[in-house]
């Protein structure tokens, strides 16, 4: 089974051990990525998606916010 690709939302870890969120993924060709703490403006991207690794996915983010109304 091969590992999912990292989308929009998603917390990533890349080939350098940083956790990152994926903000933008451009042309299908550049991953946008900010630090998942620490000041949103100091961005970095990615034309090798396949070395990111999905540390948790939005979509369970999300069910996790839910579950703490």
């Amino acid at each position: 089974m091969s590992a999912r690709r990292a989308d929009v939302g998603d917390i990533v870890e890349d080939a350098e051990g940083r956790q990152a969120i994926v903000t933008d993924i451009r042309q299908n060709a550049t991953w946008v990525l900010r630090p998942r703490q620490g000041p949103t403006t100091a961005q970095w991207d990615t034309a090798e998606p396949d070395s990111l690794r999905v540390v948790k996915s939005r979509a369970s983010r999300l069910g996790e916010e839910h579950d703490l109304w």
